[in-house]
Parts: structure tokens; sequence; C-alpha cells
């Protein structure tokens, strides 16, 4: 009968099946393993480099695999951990390690078994967190082959009978090794029944037995398994930690690479290692394919499509100017470019994202060159806050509408003109607060949607429409003290947003213009050229509300019944809170 080839079999097997096919558990002596690959045929080269076809090419994630804990970046806790816990003699019997791809849980597993199992250099050493990598249980570990330790895969022995056979073979002590050791790799897959099984047995193994589980799903692992485990949450490898490790690899490969190109692999691998040295590997080829064997940072955004960023730059770009023609037509072009709407929808995101990180002050994203930099912060400084959210929500919606939409192109045209129309209008509330105080100015029609839109014609949309509508703004957001001195001392001479002229009628605080930028900047989204000019000018508002005040004194004291009261009463005097009582006396 043919064994099951979807899981571990106890069976007899063929005597020259490798040993890692033998299965969890199976108690035989192991069979003797060749060390070194068999001699080629006669015709084959001798020594033939690896890239002519003498030999496999290893890619670097295989090559560079760590095989000591020293090796193993980014995850320095765990390893002090893992130090203590041996040296103090105090080891789990089951570890979870959890994280993202590529950060190292399967290699950190390996690495375990081969602390627990090294005999050091003399055959007499103890379990340590410095295996040697000499002795026979580090050697066959670190090939694959050794007897007792057992890699199985969940994904592909997701069920109970798998584990039964886990629980009739930890019965058994280690053939050869200190420690019999389970590795089991993505164990969120195993089925409901799988788990249950295993509990007990992974509440109290054996002395002998080491469980070692690798997730990237811990979520899907049920509670009673984590409560059995010591848990390890790898962390994601920091963007200077990957470039760092690229360029040691890049040296030892004799590979000439610019620090900037490692930095763009180091950010494209988003935390894992594995991911990073795929891309280097992609990178070196590609150069190789250049001629000069050279990464270059602008090879490296070439091959990863960076250079496109461009195009959802212009893209952006005519959203903001409200070209709505040239918005299409640019969408167009990317899609028979080969760009599909919901990726243009991702890099419109991926740009407001990076535009508001920019405004809050975040470091520079390493991926722009000088001149995207520029364009960057040149937006950020014109967009705010609300309006840049509003982009946000808008573009998240229409991707939502794109990934269901049978006809996507049809439905991204739709979703960024309604980002032109709607990205620049206010929220319900201030929308009603402005229309209240009649301090809101519909641009004209032509303004957002015309092909010779400014490039700020969607700011303009939300600039107060008067001087009045402008302090009613900046009191909102929070600039009493500012919409104080504007309105006391401040003679207007010009108002067309975005430039203000003005000249003064009393003394203000040092800085207040550099102030005055800063908050019309925030509170419009754009920046204003705020200058003291010459020339004729209104009075403040205080000194036209006061000559109003004046004015209507007059009025009242002009009129005959205030004339003959004064003339009765020559004391009397005329009171601010009494003045609006004669008014409407007089008008009574």
């Amino acid at each position: 009968m043919m064994p099951d080839s979807n899981r571990p079999e106890f069976a007899e097997r063929d005597p020259d099946m490798p040993d890692d096919a033998l299965g969890l558990g199976l108690e035989l002596p192991p069979v003797a393993q060749p060390t070194a690959p068999a001699a080629p045929m006669p015709s084959a080269p001798a020594a033939a480099p690896a890239n002519t076809g003498g030999a496999a090419y290893r890619v670097l994630a295989r090559k560079y695999r760590p095989q000591t804990f020293a090796e193993l970046i980014g995850q320095d806790a765990m390893v002090q951990t893992l130090g203590n816990a041996i040296k103090r003699d105090r080891l789990a019997h089951a570890f979870l390690m959890t994280g993202v791809r590529g950060v190292g849980k399967t290699s950190t597993a390996r690495l375990i078994a081969k602390a627990l199992n090294c005999i050091g250099t003399d055959g007499q050493g103890g379990p340590t967190i410095d295996p040697c990598g000499t002795c026979e249980p580090c050697v066959a570990i670190a090939e694959g082959r050794h007897i007792d330790v057992i890699e199985m895969d969940a994904a592909s022995h997701t069920g109970v009978d798998d584990v039964r056979e886990i629980i009739e073979a930890v019965r058994y002590s280690a053939v050869s090794a200190r420690y019999k050791i389970y590795i089991i790799d993505e164990v969120h897959m195993l089925s409901k029944n799988a788990f249950n099984a295993l509990l007990k047995t992974l509440e109290e193994p054996p002395g002998h037995v080491k469980f070692l589980f690798a997730t990237t799903e811990v979520n899907k692992v049920p509670i009673t398994v984590l409560s059995r485990c010591q848990r390890f949450d790898l962390k994601r490898i920091s963007t200077a930690k990957l470039a760092d490790h690229f360029a040691d690899i890049a040296a030892k490969e004799h590979v000439e690479a610019e620090v900037e190109a490692l930095t763009l692999v180091a950010q494209a691998a988003e935390g894992s290692v594995r991911d990073g040295l795929s891309i280097l590997d992609q990178a070196i080829a590609h150069a190789d394919m250049e001629g000069d064997g050279r990464v270059t940072a602008a090879q490296v955004r070439d091959m990863l499509g960076l250079s496109d960023r461009g195009a959802i730059r212009r893209l952006f770009g005519l959203i903001l100017a409200g070209d709505a023609q040239g918005m299409l037509a640019e969408a167009r072009s990317q899609y028979n470019l080969g760009v599909e709407p919901l990726a243009m929808f991702a890099g419109l995101l991926s740009e407001v994202h990076r535009l508001t990180l920019a405004k809050v002050g975040a470091p520079r994203d390493g991926a722009l060159d000088a001149d995207a930099a520029a364009l960057v912060e040149e937006h950020a400084d014109r967009l705010s806050f609300p309006v840049l959210h509003r982009l946000w929500q808008l573009l998240l919606k229409g991707q939502e509408e794109v990934a269901r939409a049978s006809v996507p192109l049809d439905a991204a045209d739709m979703a960024l003109l309604r980002v032109i129309h709607a990205a620049t209008l206010p929220d319900p509330g201030e929308l009603a607060k402005m229309i209240g105080q009649g301090s809101f100015a519909a641009p004209p029609a032509s303004a957002a949607t015309g092909p010779s839109a400014p490039q700020s014609a969607t700011v303009q949309t939300l600039m107060p429409s008067d001087f009045h509508a402008l302090l009613d703004r900046l009191a909102r957001e929070g600039f009493v003290g500012l919409e104080m001195t504007l309105r006391d001392v401040v003679r207007l001479v010009e108002y067309a947003p975005p430039v203000l002229a003005y000249q003064l009628a009393g003394p203000v605080a040092p800085g207040f213009v550099a102030e005055l930028r800063d908050a019309l900047a925030k509170v419009t989204g754009t920046r204003w050229d705020v200058e003291e000019r010459a020339g004729e000018a209104a009075p403040s508002l205080l000194e036209q509300e006061q000559a109003k005040i004046d004015a209507e004194k007059r009025i009242i004291l002009e009129s005959p019944l205030v004339k003959a009261a004064f003339a009765a009463f020559p004391e009397a005097e005329l009171l601010d809170s009494d003045a609006h009582d004669m008014k409407w006396s007089k008008s009574a």
C-alpha cells in the first residue's frame, strides 16, 4: 500500500529515503547522509562559477539565512530572554514565534533547536545561546537532516491525524540529541480538532520534548494554545538596520551599491529581511544588465516602479488644479500603459498620506528625489488639514467603488471627478455657519473646472470672502488674540486672498507678521503674502465701530426731544446703554 503523501508516516520506508522523509518521531537509527553533493559527471566543468550554470545559484535569502543568534538582526530582546533562560536552566517546553513575513520566525526556531542540542566542539557542551555550529547536531540541524528535529508545515498537515502522530511519537525519547524538537510552521493553519488534540500534550509534554511554533497570524491561534506557550513577538526590522545589513551583504557579494539604493531596497522590504534580500537579488541582476554591475538609486527606482510615482503626482496635481479634462486624459494614459485603476487610487492615497505626514513635520521620505520632495513640501504648505482629510476620505471611497465596479475605469473616472468637485467643500457644520454669517463666497463655475485653472483653485474655494469672514475663521480656529489685534489696530489696504496689505493704527507684538502668516496658512491651507504698505487704507474695524457709535450719538443728540431734555437738565449726560432707548423713543 502506498503511504499517504499528505502527512508524515510511521510505516516502513525505502532505506534509500533521506532522514527528513522519515516523518514525525520515527524511532530508527539515522541513516548516514552524504555531507557533500555527489561528484560531477566527467563531462561537467570541475569548478564552474555559480553564474555559469556549473552549480545551482543560491538566492541571497537562503545563502545568508542566520546561523547564529548574533546574525539574527533586530530581535535583541528575544535573544537576551532566551540566553538568560538557558543560563538559568529555565527553558519553557513550548515557544511561539509570531511576526510578519521574513523577520526570522523559522530561523529562530532552528537556532533554538541548535542552542538546545549543541554539544560543543569537544562533545561535552550543554545548551548554549552561542551554538558552535560545528558539532554533529549543529551541522545536521542546519542541513535539515537531524532525526530528532522534526519540521512540519501546518499548511499542508492540518488534520487531527497528523497531530495524533506527534502525540504518539513524543512518548519515545530522542535518538541521538538532548531534546526531541518539533518545529511547526504556520501553526495557525491547524484545524480546530487538531488544536484540541494537541492541548494536553502541549501542556504536559515529556521532559525531552520541546515544541517550537511559528505563525504570521497569531490571532488565529486559540487562546488555549497561546496560554501554554512562551510567546515572542518578532519585530519588523527598521529601515536603517536593513540598509546596513544589505550593505554588508553587498560587500560580501563584491557588489558596489549606492547608499540611497540600499535605503530604497530597505524601504520596499517593509521590515522583512527576506523580502529585502529578494529585492536586493533582483537589483543586483538589474545592475548587471546595465553593464557596470553597480546598483544605483535610479536603477532601483525604475525596477520597483517608483518612477511611476511621478505620473501619480502629475495626476494629483491635475486634481488639485481642478483640471477635469486633463485629469481624465492622464488617467486614461496611465490605464493604457498598464496601470490598473485600483493601483492608481492606491498611489493617490499614498500621496495624500505622504503630504499629511510632511505637513506635521515627519522626516522626509527617502524614496523621493529632490524634485519630488520639493513638490511634496509645496503641496503640504498649500493644503490644509481639513482638505487633506477630505481628499483621503473621497479617494478611499472611490477605491472601494472601483474594487466593486464591473468597469473599473469608468468608476475611477466618476470617483476622480467627484474628488475634483467635492474635495474642497467645507463640512456641513462649517458650511451652515458660513452661510448664516454671509461669509461664504462660491467661486465661479469655471474657476475649479476649467483647463487653465491655477494650481491654487481648490484652495481658493475655501478662502474667506472678506476681511470680516477671515477674522471669524481665525477666531473659530483658536487664534483669538490675533483676531483681536487685526480687529483693533489693522487698517486694511488690500484684501485679495492670498494677499493682505495693511497699515497699523497702534502697536503690535514682536513677530506679528510671522505669526499672522503662519495662522493664515493653517486656517486656509495656503501661504499668504502679508505686508505693511503705504497708500489709502480703510479704518480699522474698531475705528469703524467707534465711528458708527459716534454717528448714532450725534443723531440722537440732534433730536429735538434730547435737546429739550438737556436744556431742562444741563448736568445730564447720554449713556451708551440709553442710546438705544432714546433712538427707540425717537422712532416711537
